[in-house]
């Protein structure tokens, strides 16, 4: 059975309820998988973008540490210069870090799991702590070193912030370059401003910079010239790709000014090559701190615009989700109305189909069937009115021909019975069984159909005694036939006196196997002959295994299998013919059988077995033979309880007197 076949016949085993249930089963599958996708997917991006705004709120504590902690570290150098002037004191800016590291500690407790930054965090805030402690004892030179360690552990927050919150992975334009000021090239310019601040304080100390403070401040402002540079393309590119409008007009102004100020202070810092011209690094002070303060405006408020932008992302994939679920929704209630209509469609043609043939059944045939049908279902209407019309003609037809039936059915029931009764007939009666000498013998034969194709026999001839039973293959007519030939036959040679056990059976076999070819029929028999004479059976031809039960109790099975050969199977069978000599003494029991009772299966399809034979056969050999007969077949027929006869059973059970 190919694929399609078998998809068909395993269709046709199913109810219309448990077909649409199946159909309905298939279809929610790669809908809902589809649907499980679109949504994972969108829940994937959502999620995605909320770990950038937590990734924005984080840098936004960041940014005021950057702010804060160089201009501590400038107020060390306060004393040595009366000239400079700063608007907050030491107590101020330790005051403010200290609640910036508490706003931050807030931060982590909430974001601290899904951005995974507690151990970069936790340095920082130990480092501010010891640094309050021990900061008496410290020289400026080791007050500097503090500084840029504190400095750089932030940028290495910072940047994990980045990591863990995908700000360095946002896949659109306007967006991923705002987070690349805010976390990387504004970061970086207020360092180097920071330090350009720095340097030009020690410088103003001393009135005059050394050459390698020149070339410091040199290396400073070309690095600083080279990022604002690509700030500036960098801020073009999101504001020409801001599909919500709104960067432009907010940053525009911020950002010019932060580029300026930053052109001019490079400009300034330009002279710096020059050793013989004389520096104002009052001037460079002054403009690191204008482009600072720029600097942290415009940083704010690209980290406000972020989120703002971020926000708007999540929305419309939220919006998104929900027309999904909505369209879906819709869908799937139209698809449920269609399935239903046409559900009932079909069971409506299918109840009327039903309702019409139990009238048609019980002999009303010229019931029509009408429905405005004009799908499939019409044509099978149309279909089953055809087969209406059809069946009112055919029974017309099938009643004559049944009566014909009626009539050869009892004549073949009289020529069964005639058959039968010829079979019984042939049977040995128990008269002459009684007038066997030496012998007790009892024999039961019961057909599966009228006619059996079993086979057993006792007869005498001039002081001899003949015995055989056979059993053909199937049961039926045809079997019984054989049956009555195979009877025939061994009285036949019987009446002549043939004695050599070879050419007995071979012309057995060859009158058979004549009739069988003539008749071609597939049938042969199995059929064993026994020739007893005062105590000794000669046991020859192919049948079940022969069981003797000693006087003592103990069993002797013959297996009959070398000793002859099908009956009615090949023309010659002279070659496979032997005879076997087993000697009876007083009280042995001899049992022959066929394999309707071996083989006799009861409701759990055990069959009976030749080993329950031998053991009833072993417990009751003292009784006479036909007790033991009655014994044998009553527990075969218990074995057997309600199960149905499926082979003809025969038993013949002789004991020597």
């Amino acid at each position: 059975m190919n694929r399609k076949s078998l998809g068909i016949h395993l269709m046709n085993r199913l109810s219309y309820p448990q077909k649409f249930t199946l159909i309905g089963f298939l279809f929610a599958i790669p809908l809902t998988l589809v649907m499980y996708l679109l949504i994972s997917e969108i829940n994937s991006r959502v999620n995605f973008t909320q770990k950038e705004i937590y990734g924005n709120e984080y840098l936004r504590s960041l940014r005021q540490l950057r702010e804060y902690i160089p201009k501590l570290q400038l107020l060390n150098y306060q004393p040595l210069n009366t000239n400079l002037s700063l608007p907050d004191t030491r107590a101020d800016l330790e005051a403010k870090i200290d609640a910036n590291f508490q706003s931050l500690l807030n931060t982590q407790r909430q974001l601290g799991n899904i951005l995974i930054l507690s151990k970069n965090f936790n340095k920082i805030h130990q480092d501010w702590q010891n640094f309050k402690l021990c900061r008496r004892q410290w020289s400026l030179e080791t007050y500097d070193f503090v500084y840029q360690r504190l400095a750089g552990d932030i940028d290495r927050l910072s940047a994990s912030v980045g990591d863990t919150s995908n700000l360095i992975s946002d896949p659109d334009l306007d967006t991923y370059y705002l987070m690349n000021a805010t976390l990387l090239k504004l970061p970086e310019m207020e360092k180097i401003l920071s330090q350009i601040r720095l340097i030009s304080q020690k410088i103003s100390v001393r009135s005059d910079a050394t050459p390698e403070e020149r070339a410091e401040l040199i290396t400073l402002s070309s690095r600083l010239r080279e990022i604002n540079e690509g700030l500036a393309i960098n801020m073009e590119i999101a504001f020409s790709n801001n599909p919500q409008g709104n960067l432009r007009p907010k940053l525009t102004q911020d950002f010019k000014n932060f580029n300026s100020l930053v052109k001019q202070l490079t400009n300034q810092l330009d002279r710096t090559i020059y050793q013989t011209v004389s520096l104002k690094y009052y001037a460079y002070i002054t403009a690191s701190n204008l482009a600072l303060n720029a600097s942290f405006q415009l940083g704010d408020k690209t980290v406000n615009e972020l989120d703002f932008l971020l926000q708007h992302r999540i929305d419309v994939f939220v919006n998104r989700r929900q027309f999904i679920c909505i369209l879906v929704l819709i869908i799937l209630v139209i698809v449920f109305y269609l399935f239903l209509s046409f559900y009932r469609a079909v069971m409506q043609t299918v109840f009327v189909l039903d309702e019409t043939s139990k009238k048609m059944a019980s002999g009303n045939l010229d019931h029509k069937i009408i429905l405005d049908n004009r799908d499939e279902l019409g044509q099978v209407v149309g279909a089953f009115n055809k087969i209406a019309d059809a069946l009112v003609s055919a029974n017309q037809e099938i009643t004559v021909l049944n009566d014909r039936l009626k009539a050869e059915n009892v004549r073949m029931s009289a020529e069964l019975d005639v058959t039968r009764k010829i079979q019984q007939m042939l049977l040995p009666k128990d008269r002459e069984l009684k007038e066997v000498i030496g012998l007790d013998i009892a024999g039961f034969m019961e057909a599966a159909e009228e006619v059996g194709g079993d086979y057993y026999d006792v007869l005498q001839h001039k002081g001899r005694v003949k015995i055989g039973i056979g059993d053909v293959t199937g049961h039926g007519l045809e079997s019984g036939v054989l049956m009555i030939m195979v009877q025939t036959a061994v009285r036949t040679l019987l009446a002549y006196n043939e004695l050599d056990p070879v050419r007995f059976l071979s012309a057995i076999n060859s009158v058979i196997y004549g009739n069988v070819q003539r008749m071609k029929s597939d049938k042969n028999a199995s059929l064993a002959l026994l020739d007893y004479e005062e105590g000794m059976l000669k046991l020859s031809g192919q049948h079940e295994e022969m069981i003797v039960v000693r006087s003592s109790g103990c069993v002797e099975r013959f297996d009959t299998i070398d000793l002859g050969f099908p009956i009615g199977l090949d023309a010659d069978i002279a070659e496979f013919v032997a005879e076997k000599i087993v000697h009876l003494h007083s009280g042995d029991v001899v049992v022959l059988y066929t394999d309707g009772i071996t083989e006799a299966e009861n409701m759990e399809k055990v069959l009976y077995g030749l080993e329950r034979l031998i053991e009833v056969v072993q417990i009751n050999w003292q009784r006479t033979a036909a007790e033991i007969r009655h014994a044998v077949i009553k527990d075969v027929r218990s074995h057997i309880g309600e199960q149905k006869v499926f082979d003809d059973i025969t038993l013949l059970v002789l004991k020597q007197k």
